[in-house]
């Protein structure tokens, strides 16, 4: 008699965490659905032939697929060469931002200097800025120094605007590296620059591929310094191209290849995430459990 109640009351029990499993998978496919719809939608845009994109209602899932839009992006313009910019400005960018961040982080965590509260007060706020609002700045010094139309134009102006966020997650990750890491490299002969490139570089490369790749996404989908700055067809960036898109006449508007310029721009960040996921894993909860 008490083995049949105890049964009775482990299935009684039992029958609510099976329920909360089975709403929590529910909403985390609903929230996975979510964020991966604008995606698709995208990606079924770039395969449907003409005459399905100007159906009405919309044919979600088409009967026929071409990629023909893909072939005409790159026939009808030089994609080849605004992927080539982006990733030219975005790559330097980011080791640009990386090369002087991290040095001036190392500075402000380890190093005592006069007015580091205050320091630390300016990069915060310039970190929060709006660049939007440097854009009338920049026009003028771009325009003053003759630089539109050129590499610069774009690579100064993104390593400005990210080196204030590079500064601050590098600093909190030399901050939970324990200090005596630094006194046994002095003891044996090391100097500050050893001791950074040979000994504290390689423990963070979690936070420096994390804050690498938050600024190549930044640098690689900026759009209105790009669209001002860079007014030569051939110099042009990928999400500047996109836009500009047109078609065979001016009343038409080129859904197919817009969307299969989409999905090409998307490629490169979706694979560089890919293969750095486990590095930004470390570096995104490297704060979350002292040792």
């Amino acid at each position: 008699m008490s083995s049949g109640l105890s049964q009775s009351s482990s299935g009684s029990e039992r029958s609510p965490q099976l329920w909360k499993g089975i709403i929590f998978g529910i909403l985390i496919v609903c929230l996975v659905a979510f964020c991966l719809a604008p995606v698709m939608w995208q990606w079924l845009t770039s395969v449907k032939v003409n005459a399905d994109i100007e159906t009405t209602p919309n044919i979600y899932f088409p009967s026929r697929y071409t990629l023909s839009h893909y072939a005409e992006l790159f026939s009808r313009r030089p994609f080849w060469a605004y992927l080539g910019n982006s990733a030219l400005v975005s790559v330097l960018s980011t080791l640009l931002c990386l090369g002087v961040g991290t040095p001036a982080a190392y500075a402000i965590a380890r190093l005592r200097l006069p007015g580091k509260s205050i320091l630390l007060g300016l990069l915060l706020i310039v970190s929060l800025f709006p660049y939007i609002l440097l854009f009338l700045g920049l026009l003028e010094i771009v325009s003053a120094f003759g630089v539109g139309n050129n590499y610069l134009a774009l690579i100064v102006p993104y390593t400005a605007i990210n080196l204030p966020l590079t500064i601050l997650v590098m600093r909190s990750f030399f901050q939970q590296l324990p200090q005596d890491l630094e006194d046994a490299a002095k003891v044996d002969g090391y100097n500050t620059q050893q001791i950074l490139t040979k000994i504290l570089l390689p423990l963070t490369l979690p936070a420096l591929v994390t804050t690498g790749i938050l600024t190549f996404i930044f640098a690689w989908n900026e759009f209105l310094f790009a669209l001002t700055f860079m007014t030569q067809e051939t110099l042009k960036t990928v999400p500047v191209a996109t836009a500009q898109l047109s078609g065979a006449s001016q009343f038409e508007t080129p859904y197919g290849p817009m969307a299969a310029a989409t999905i090409v721009g998307t490629i490169p960040l979706v694979l560089l995430v890919l293969f750095f996921q486990r590095k930004i894993v470390q570096g995104l909860t490297a704060g979350a459990v002292k040792g």
